[in-house]
């Protein structure tokens, strides 16, 4: 099989006056046997070109969008699109094609990848946008190959550890933007809600949404390979037999999933069980850069053949509702019984290593750091089915139809009421998507950094306690800090971008650490009691807490801003109802103004008894 790298194409996307927006070149071709100026698409990607060239881009001169495509059959993973946008009068073009007959001439580039590099593409590729709109003829699409196989050949070994994965991503300017707010977020997305971004132009969109991704340790990294599977569209008629032809959720979980919770941990219902005995090794993720096995999103019949990603139906048909709701709590309740009571000797072993925190090459449960390296291992989790470390992260929160979307198209809305859709954190400029506030439980309005929660019971939940008020003050002011010296700004350790996901990952360390302590109601307080028992129910706490993480052992389990209860507590916590209260910002505003006018009546009054 020929090896092929990070990048899988260079996409040209226009608008035309009739037409509208369209694939109008791609190298490699989208479709095999198919030329460069092909405009048809692969039914999975057939709303690339409304997602490569955005809703609205005409206000704009240019801009950047970051998205997300579903793994075509025989691919296994999401696939990351990152597009710059650019408009050019067209008088100014040396060569003007017939068909063009506006004013101006809309276009993007964009690449699509197998990596989540978002900003490191995103700065090659403004380069060679630039240069390809300076050449005044969009024929010359030599630069475009050259692009292609520059970006292979410099990012075929490209590591997703280190900075470079976080390029262009900034939590400082998050939470000087947010402030308390973030933590809020943060949980919002913990607890596997329907949450929508919503601001213009996209690049201000994608780059806030990616950044509140980028504070959960190994999401960018690994934790969005699954992050874009659904079913595009493709006619009124299918809509009318969707439960007839649509897949129920359970169908969409990664087949390690399934496979591996069967084969080695015991746990095969006969109405959940694969035909035939698949091995650990066919499970396995996608080596980078490696053409998948010829499969259809990643699964594959036992005996070789090509099969959807589908589990045998059961005997009676189990409603929607219970479909897209979680995995089956027996399942993963069955991984965590004691080791005298599994009778398969594969899962006495799996409890072994449990207990010694080891793994195997066919029991991936825990990882462990080198021994001189000090790097860590990363193992495919046997249910997440993604790469994760030893404290179980990144946790599977983008897995079995939770989407993480960055930017939405018109033509995507359906997804938001998709019964196949269990939940999803996505970008939208449109504002029919802000309006139809039925469709999501919060909308993220980044312009005023508004969060609205639209249920009061999770605004409840969701209510800092005073210890994450703390956390949430010591961001605040590490953040705040010398930023008004140019020179400083930034540079430093302490307030920057990489100690701002420390201290999440810190935070999140002793969360997953605290519930695993007996007697631990005071600990869990802290981080808050409604907070905790809502997130015990969601996919990805079930999935986490089916392995064993030996190595949190070593955390403090405790709240990292635990303590007791102080005067200045009660500041903070007034701080935060005058700020998060429509009143309370009346309040501040009449505040502000009325000191302002203060000190200028002072300063009056001071001129003229100086005068006299």
């Amino acid at each position: 099989m020929e090896k092929r790298g990070p990048v899988l194409h260079i996409v040209v996307v226009g608008f035309h006056h009739k037409k509208g927006c369209q694939v109008e070149f791609s190298y490699p071709p989208l479709k095999p046997g198919e030329g460069h100026d092909s405009h048809s698409l692969p039914e999975e990607w057939k709303y690339l070109p409304f997602l490569a060239l955005p809703d609205g881009a005409h206000n704009y001169q240019e801009d950047t969008v970051f998205f997300h495509l579903p793994p075509r059959c025989g691919d296994r993973t999401t696939v990351y699109g990152v597009s710059c946008y650019r408009q050019i009068e067209a008088k100014a073009l040396k060569v003007r094609q017939a068909d063009i007959t506006r004013e101006t001439v809309q276009k993007s580039v964009c690449v699509l990848s197998q990596l989540p590099l978002y900003g490191l593409l995103q700065a090659k590729l403004q380069l060679i946008t630039h240069a390809y709109f300076e050449e005044k003829d969009f024929s010359q699409i030599s630069i475009l190959k050259e692009l292609y196989d520059h970006m292979n050949s410099s990012l075929g070994n490209t590591s997703l550890e280190g900075s470079q994965v976080y390029l262009g991503l900034s939590p400082r300017d998050l939470v000087l933007h947010f402030r308390h707010k973030v933590l809020i977020l943060f949980k919002l997305i913990l607890l596997e809600k329907k949450v929508l971004f919503y601001i213009s132009p996209v690049n201000r969109l994608v780059g806030a949404l990616m950044t509140v991704l980028s504070l959960f340790p190994g999401m960018i990294e690994h934790g969005l390979s699954d992050c874009s599977q659904y079913r595009p569209r493709k006619s009124i008629s299918e809509d009318a037999g969707l439960q007839e032809n649509t897949p129920r959720l359970d169908d969409y979980v990664s087949v390690s999933a399934a496979d591996a919770s069967n084969a080695n941990l015991g746990m095969g219902k006969g109405d959940r069980k694969m035909e035939g005995d698949n091995s650990l090794e066919g499970q396995k993720a996608n080596v980078p850069f490696s053409q998948a096995e010829k499969t259809c999103n990643g699964a594959q019949s036992s005996n070789g053949t090509m099969q959807r990603l589908k589990v045998p139906s059961r005997a009676s048909p189990a409603s929607s509702e219970s479909d897209w709701e979680t995995l089956d709590p027996s399942i993963l309740e069955e991984s965590n019984l004691k080791e005298g009571e599994h009778e398969n000797p594969a899962s006495e072993q799996a409890g072994n290593l449990r207990s010694k925190g080891l793994s195997s090459e066919g029991l991936p449960i825990t990882v462990q750091p080198q021994a001189n390296t000090g790097h860590t291992v990363l193992v495919q989790g046997l249910v997440s089915g993604l790469e994760e470390d030893q404290y179980g992260m990144p946790l599977a929160i983008f897995t079995k139809g939770y989407l993480c979307l960055p930017y939405m198209a018109l033509q995507q809305h359906h997804l938001l009421s998709d019964v196949t859709v269990r939940g999803f954190v996505a970008g939208a400029t449109n504002i029919l998507f802000r309006q139809q506030k039925h469709l999501s439980d919060a909308i993220v309005e980044i312009e005023d950094a508004h969060v609205q929660i639209h249920d009061p019971e999770l605004r409840k939940i969701l209510n800092p306690t005073t210890a994450d008020l703390r956390f949430s003050d010591y961001l605040v002011k590490h953040v705040t800090e010398n930023r008004d010296d140019v020179f400083l700004d930034g540079t430093g350790w302490e307030g920057g971008d990489e100690w701002i996901r420390a201290q999440f990952s810190a935070y999140l360390h002793a969360l997953l650490a605290a519930v695993l302590q007996p007697d631990n109601e005071k600990i869990l307080s802290d981080f808050g009691t409604g907070f905790v028992t809502a997130w015990k129910n969601t996919h990805n706490y079930r999935v986490w807490n089916s392995n064993k993480h030996p190595a949190l052992a070593e955390v403090n389990s405790s709240h990292p801003f635990q303590g007791q209860y102080s005067v200045s507590d009660v500041k903070l916590r007034l701080s935060h109802s005058v700020q998060n209260s429509e009143r309370g910002k009346k309040i501040g505003n009449v505040m502000v103004s009325t000191s302002r006018n203060v000190v200028q009546t002072g300063k009056a009054v001071a001129e003229r008894e100086a005068a006299r």
